[in-house]
């Protein structure tokens, strides 16, 4: 069986400019990054009344077994193309951490890939490193301002900017600097984040155009004076630095399929601790330009498409004309009580079991005014017996769900689903709406995430967070929805709990306020915003061959 890279080698790619014309982007408008890649300068596209429908793929709770949104997003889009609509694909950009930790690559899989897989997966054309420039420079004028007389008078005991790099290092979680005597600076305690963590990743994915990129950034709070009062970034006046910074970042890529079909992937907030949706300006470009537009937002439902919903159709204006919620017989059967090790053994049982977990998911998105379809993305362990009762799962929950080969025979093995789903989008978003009211205090906001989307018995806020969130709400924040930050593997705050677990405590460890981004980070249990690397990491088996030609990612 041919691995993901052996198949993205293989692969037969059209110059990025037959793509753009394929998509109706005009030369003027394509700015190339070599052959297969190509930012897209929004300012010269066409005015276009287009407003093409909305589909968001999401996903069960993933387990080890893997779930395969991203393959089925690229399938849906090629299949959506092979019946002839005009359709678009919509992701985000890979993170370096997960691809040399455990998760690997992020451009899908098998015969649904984005191309040039490896170099997406890697540095593609530069965004995150952009991100994590401006965040540091930001950093670096913070410190620059203590060490010259810390004319804003900021407390060094309330800096609440840290550091970013897109990588897992633990290491860097806490840290003390700058130390070396009195010529480097005021020793402090901070830290780093992984750069999708970073509230300029996600100021970039929910900004307008770049003057609003520019007034978010200035919005950031860095910190506090003693009398609490808050430091801006436009205080340091670092802003207009950072903006000059992420101009090109701020610009949509645009890629292709194997099919050769349109995608476009631009930022990458991990939905576990970020709101894990790509940019605005990406979908806008995206809905101008296709009839269908296929995006996804990251790991389960009860994070990526809860903060789809709650933060970015909130922010954008935008409304799903459609979901469509991945499973797999395999998750549904580690769901069900069945190790890693014995899922190749047929268990109809299990997949009854852990249809909890898919049931919870389509009573969530109910609960938003949406019917998800289920897509059984198919693996070549999967029985007829149990491909069959997850259909009756669904039945039974009251939606529908196909099986789709895509993976191995790409576009041509979605075309069941990408025919029910262009018609139930072509329908409209009927009765959608956020889970919550903008003028609902913000610890009921996370209350209500809490107990209705988690199904907790308990949302524990301390009277501190209590306190802290109050304080924001009375400096003008209360209208900002919540970001959770929580484990993707449980709808508890245990990743050990899987299924559909309900009645548990969810513990809210630390509240960020993210003014710029316009939103409240809840950070529960033990999440880390830096995360780290797993015993064997997968950078162990990524190396340059003989040839010079990477292997390794998958």
């Amino acid at each position: 069986m041919q691995t993901d890279i052996e198949i993205a080698r293989a692969a037969k790619l059209e110059p990025i400019s037959r793509i753009s014309a394929k998509a109706g982007i005009p030369e003027e408008a394509l700015i190339p990054y070599g052959r297969y890649k190509a930012k897209i300068d929004c300012a010269h596209l066409p005015a276009s009344d287009r407003q093409g429908k909305l589909i968001l793929v999401t996903a069960i709770s993933p387990t080890p077994a893997g779930e395969g949104k991203t393959t089925t997003s690229v399938g849906l889009a090629d299949a959506l193309n092979r019946i002839g609509k005009n359709a678009m694909l919509c992701l985000r950009e890979p993170s370096l951490g997960p691809c040399f930790g455990v998760k690997g690559g992020g451009a899908g899989g098998g015969k649904s890939q984005v191309m040039p897989m490896d170099e997406i997966n890697l540095h593609f054309t530069g965004d995150f490193h952009a991100i994590t420039a401006a965040h540091n420079l930001l950093a670096a004028m913070i410190d620059n301002l203590i060490y010259w007389g810390n004319e804003l008078g900021l407390d060094l005991r309330r800096i609440t900017w840290r550091r970013v790099l897109d990588m897992n290092d633990r290491a860097l979680r806490q840290v003390v600097g700058p130390l070396g005597g009195v010529g480097n600076g005021y020793p402090r305690e901070t830290g780093f984040d992984i750069t999708v963590a970073s509230e300029i990743m996600a100021i970039l994915c929910l900004a307008d155009d770049l003057t609003d990129l520019e007034e978010r950034l200035g919005a950031i709070i860095v910190g506090y004076r003693r009398d609490k009062s808050p430091v801006f970034c436009r205080d340091i006046k670092a802003h207009r630095a950072m903006t000059a910074l992420l101009k090109d970042a701020v610009l949509p890529n645009l890629v292709q399929t194997l099919e050769n079909n349109p995608a476009i992937l631009h930022g990458g907030p991990f939905a576990n601790i970020a709101h894990g949706c790509n940019s605005v300006i990406a979908t806008r470009t995206a809905l101008a330009l296709g009839e269908y537009v296929v995006t996804e937002a990251g790991f389960g439902a009860d994070l990526g498409a809860e903060k789809f919903m709650d933060i970015k159709c909130r922010m954008a204006g935008l409304k799903p004309d459609a979901v469509v919620l991945v499973a797999t017989v395999r998750a549904l059967k580690m769901h069900g009580g069945v190790a890693k090790g014995d899922l190749a053994t047929e268990n109809v049982q299990a997949v009854r079991d852990g249809g909890a977990n898919l049931k919870r998911h389509i009573e969530n998105l109910a609960k938003f005014g949406v019917k998800p379809t289920v897509a059984i993305n198919h693996f070549p362990t999967d029985t007829a017996a149990e491909l069959a009762a997850v259909e009756e799962l669904a039945a039974h929950y009251g939606t529908q769900a196909v099986v789709c080969r895509h993976w191995a025979e790409g576009g041509a093995g979605a075309e069941e689903l990408a025919r029910i789903v262009a018609a139930k989008a072509d329908l409209g978003p009927n009765g959608f709406a956020p889970l919550y009211e903008d003028d609902l205090p913000l610890a009921a906001k996370i209350e209500t995430v809490g107990r209705e989307i988690y199904r907790a018995a308990e949302v524990q806020l301390s009277p501190a967070i209590r306190a802290q969130l109050k304080t924001w709400e009375d400096m003008g924040y209360g209208h900002f929805p919540v970001c959770m930050a929580k484990t993707q593997y449980s709808f508890s705050t245990d990743p050990a709990k899987m299924g559909a677990p309900e009645g548990h405590e969810v513990e809210v460890r630390e509240v960020r306020l993210s003014a710029g981004a316009g939103f409240v980070v809840a950070i529960c249990g033990d999440i880390m915003t830096m995360p780290g690397l797993p015993r064997v990491p997968a950078a162990e088996g990524i190396y340059l061959n003989a040839d010079g030609l990477i292997e390794g990612l998958f």
